[in-house]
């Protein structure tokens, strides 16, 4: 089984997958944990130029390819292998990321991105996501001071737009995507996480 988790920066992923990979060992599953970007050697590069502040500006377009051949990297060095395996393979993003942040937030054509995820996955999808949802206001507040990166640097409009993005793609995918509510507690999301997981797993 492919899980994947996805929502704006600071929306508790990191926190929840934690948890969930704790909980799903417990259940005797052997769990692989990855993300995006920067889930494999070269995704690691990747990640770096992506992601560093001082990297600055990137054309849209460029940003797309270097998400798009992290992903590619990804799903055959990382995924595809776990899951013939038998484990289960739990990421923090994968292919709707692009979609909400390139496609929404870039506005760059969303059939056009959708396509090249196609191409770059094969077809690949996750069989569950889960979509923690905060506002834009909240993320920044969870932020604080702490060093940002180059993404998450961006304005408070570039990350509504994602957040829209996200809950149209929730909607037109609403069998595999799961909105939950990210703005509750840390236990309150999780114990409502493994409730819909649990269903699948049996």
């Amino acid at each position: 089984m492919f899980i994947s988790f996805e929502g704006i920066d600071k929306s508790g992923k990191s926190t929840q997958i934690s948890l969930l990979v704790d909980w799903v060992k417990q259940k005797g599953y052997e769990v692989v944990q990855t993300s995006e970007p920067g889930g494999t050697g070269l995704g690691e590069k990747i990640e770096k130029i992506l992601l560093e502040p001082s990297t600055k500006e990137i054309n849209g377009i460029s940003e797309l390819f270097l998400y798009l051949a992290d992903r590619a990297e990804h799903v055959e060095k990382i995924i595809k292998p776990a899951l013939e395996k038998g484990k289960i393979v739990i990421s923090d993003r994968f292919a709707d990321a692009t979609i909400a942040y390139q496609g929404y937030g870039r506005r760059l054509d969303i059939p056009w991105v959708e396509e090249l995820n196609k191409r770059a996955t094969h077809g690949f999808l996750p069989d569950i996501t889960f979509l923690l949802d905060i506002s834009p206001d909240l993320a920044k507040k969870r932020s604080g001071s702490e060093e940002k990166d180059r993404i998450e640097n961006e304005k408070i409009s570039f990350h509504q737009k994602v957040r829209q993005g996200y809950l149209k793609l929730a909607k037109k995918h609403a069998g595999r995507i799961k909105v939950i509510n990210g703005e509750g507690s840390v236990k309150e999301i999780q114990l409502r996480i493994r409730k819909i997981l649990g269903k699948h797993l049996r």
